[in-house]
């Protein structure tokens, strides 16, 4: 069920009423029922999936703490084992349809095949906990003695789906502790809510609209309107991603847990690898700990071989998004920026000629510009799979097409003729909703939310509820995570 659906209004509270009136020894089994009751209403069948990878898990993590001399066998079988489990489900259809490609293009054949796999929702998340978890083990923590805490560690619905990635000695310690009922759970957790389910409704889903309509006819538009796509994408994304996460964190925290951020208002980074530690913050610190870190970090090795180690960890990412070639030339694209960076950092900490530009307040503005747009490009590969017409369209937005505009039955049109309409409606929806979220949005995230008056809060979150009312668009997206 979307954390947006009917559904999810009823089962929420009633899980919530249900998690405060049950004796505390209660609580945890109840919660973990309910959130194995939530992954099967999209798909029954796949609750054997995370069962048999949870008691794999839980047993191995065990098995591992205990392993002695044998410990890093045990570990890579552990290892390897989720990431076939993964591989399977999520890039097997990848796999054999570039496979099948390959084979047809050697032989100027034209054979089909179609192995028709349906990926799991939330399998790239909870698998990347268990291994997170895996790797703890390993490293000389305990394994957790309870599989109800276990269980519930990867299962929690609030975060099973599209997370954020928890870490288990934090999520283990919270479910360890006795919580009482307490008003401000409520407080916050429902503002955490409401935002997200703005954001998702109001903007991203109204955003989607216009994306989804200039990604079907991208051939027909020039410069200017491929960089509206690509803006109106780049906001959509974040929308559609900070909104499952303030719903993700306002759930948890009725019921007394707190789940870490994911976004820290990623689009004013000042450079590149700021900007990963604002964006998914959950992802980049996991593929920072568990794979760029392991490949070597940039500590103790040679700044080619940390390039090498920047380039890998981001086209692996790339890749985790989804199974396409696209989704590695994004990754790619990104692990590039953060080496170009990189390279530049050294010569500016190194170069005295400009140092009174570099630390001018115009250099800040810029790099923040520079930093948005560089990030907008790679959205397009991101969001358009065919790699040929992404490459099309980020040639339109860098080198500019002539006059800015296309030509149809001889005449010159700046627009597609149904965009005029739709353009400035939507931007001028978002402008104001921008102006009403955003300051929000950074109070709450500066933790000053709170100091706002109660009666001007309940205005603010009353209009926000009205306004998804009156906005709501015709059809309920799924969240652009879901399928990661």
């Amino acid at each position: 069920m979307l954390f947006t659906s009917f559904q999810y209004i009823i089962f929420l509270p009633c899980i919530v009423f249900l998690y405060w009136m049950l004796p505390q020894r209660f609580r945890l089994p109840m919660l973990l029922v309910a959130s194995y009751a939530f992954y099967m209403s999209w798909m029954p069948i796949f609750i054997v999936l995370i069962l048999a990878m949870t008691i794999f898990n839980y047993i191995w993590g065990n098995v591992l703490a205990n392993a002695g001399d044998r410990k890093k066998l045990i570990f890579t079988i552990g290892i390897v084992a989720n990431l076939v489990c993964l591989g399977y489900f999520k890039y097997a259809n990848f796999f054999i349809d570039s496979a099948v490609g390959v084979f047809n293009l050697a032989t100027r054949g034209d054979s089909h095949f179609v192995a028709n796999i349906i990926l799991p929702l939330g399998v790239s998340f909870f698998t990347f906990e268990f291994i997170h978890y895996l790797f703890e083990i390993y490293r000389g923590n305990k394994p957790l003695k309870s599989f109800v805490l276990f269980a519930l560690f990867a299962a929690f619905f609030p975060t099973q789906i599209a997370g954020p990635i928890k870490r288990y000695q934090d999520f283990a310690a919270q479910m360890a502790e006795e919580k009482k009922i307490n008003l401000a759970y409520f407080d916050e957790g429902l503002q955490l809510i409401i935002i997200g389910m703005a954001k998702k409704l109001l903007l991203a889903d109204n955003l989607a609209v216009l994306v989804e309509m200039m990604a079907k006819t991208h051939y027909a538009y020039g410069s200017i309107e491929t960089w509206v796509f690509a803006y109106a994408f780049a906001m959509q994304i974040y929308f559609d991603f900070s909104g499952y996460t303030d719903v993700a964190r306002g759930s948890a925290l009725l019921f007394g847990y707190h789940i870490p951020i994911n976004f820290n208002m990623p689009y004013i980074a000042s450079n590149i690898s700021d900007f990963w530690r604002r964006w998914h913050i959950s992802l980049s610190s996991w593929l920072r700990d568990y794979l760029f870190i392991p490949l070597g970090g940039s500590r103790g090795v040679g700044k080619w071989a940390t390039d090498r180690n920047l380039m890998i960890t981001m086209a692996l990412g790339g890749l985790w998004h989804g199974a396409s070639w696209s989704f590695v030339v994004w990754g790619i694209y990104h692990g590039l920026c953060l080496v170009i960076h990189r390279h530049f950092s050294m010569y500016r900490e190194q170069s005295k000629l400009f140092q009174g530009f570099f630390q001018s307040r115009l250099y800040s503005f810029l790099s923040v510009v520079l930093t948005f747009h560089v990030v907008v490009v790679g959205w397009v590969f991101f969001r358009v799979h065919d790699i040929g017409v992404a490459f099309s369209m980020v040639k339109k937005m860098v080198l500019f097409s002539p006059l800015l505009m296309r030509q149809e039955a001889g005449q010159f049109l700046i627009l597609k003729p149904d965009l005029p309409v739709v353009v400035p409606v939507v931007l001028i929806m978002v402008a104001i909703l921008l102006l009403t979220n955003m300051p929000i949005s950074y109070l709450r995230e500066k933790g000053l939310l709170q100091r706002i008056p109660a009666p001007l809060r309940a205005v603010y979150f009353s209009i926000l509820i009205l306004a998804m009312v009156a906005f709501l668009p015709d059809n309920n997206a799924p969240f652009i995570y879901f399928q990661f």
